[in-house]
């Protein structure tokens, strides 16, 4: 009888390995034939599951941030989670956990993206779009917050978008930096949302 075939961990292991190939071969001189080989399947079988590595590229992004993005719409408004200001503070820590776990992932994903630049071939759009979900969902946790008299006054799109910033600095650190610190992260997150949380009593 035939061995299954699970899929979905087979498109996960092309990903990982094309990722590795991008990083060592650089974007340009990589193709589907030497990620075939990598990979230990056929051509023709990788192009069942990818039809170029550009595709490849926006898969690793959408996996990942897919993922994400349907925990933390679950936790931001779950009640049960804690307050606003603790809602947003646990998407942060997870954010930096996943990074963390997820390091040499992350350094790839960041090698290819830099040799793509140098080559004139700009991934940030895909990045921008993939991850602007994360920020409007800031930015409507911070509202509901300010409604329910948890948060101060505040501009909401600056403050989005500085803890997106904070979160993208941490990324890049964990990805090229070899003192990253989670938990000094962790505490500089806290801090910075503490200043906006309205303490009562």
């Amino acid at each position: 009888m035939p061995k299954k075939i699970d899929h979905e961990e087979r498109k996960v292991r092309i990903l990982k390995t094309a990722l590795d190939v991008f990083a060592r071969e650089g974007y340009r001189d990589s193709n589907l034939s030497l990620i075939a080989e990598q990979c230990g399947l056929s051509r023709p079988t990788i192009y069942q599951y990818f039809k170029d590595k550009n595709e490849i590229f926006y898969y690793a992004v959408k996996l990942v941030t897919g993922r994400m993005f349907t925990r933390y719409a679950t936790v931001a408004w779950d009640e049960s989670c804690g307050d606003t200001i603790q809602r947003i503070e646990w998407i942060c820590n997870d954010v930096i956990d996943e990074a963390v776990r997820n390091e040499a992932a992350l350094q790839s994903l960041m090698d290819v993206m830099l040799q793509s630049k140098r080559d004139n071939i700009d991934f940030s759009q895909i990045i921008v779009k993939r991850t602007a979900k994360l920020t409007i969902l800031f930015k409507r946790l911070l509202n509901a917050g300010l409604k329910r008299g948890e948060i101060r006054p505040c501009d909401i799109d600056k403050v989005s978008n500085h803890i997106f910033t904070l979160l993208e600095a941490f990324c890049f650190q964990i990805a090229f930096l070899g003192n990253f610190s989670a938990e000094d992260s962790k505490d500089f997150v806290a801090t910075y949302l503490d200043a906006y949380r309205i303490h009562k009593g």
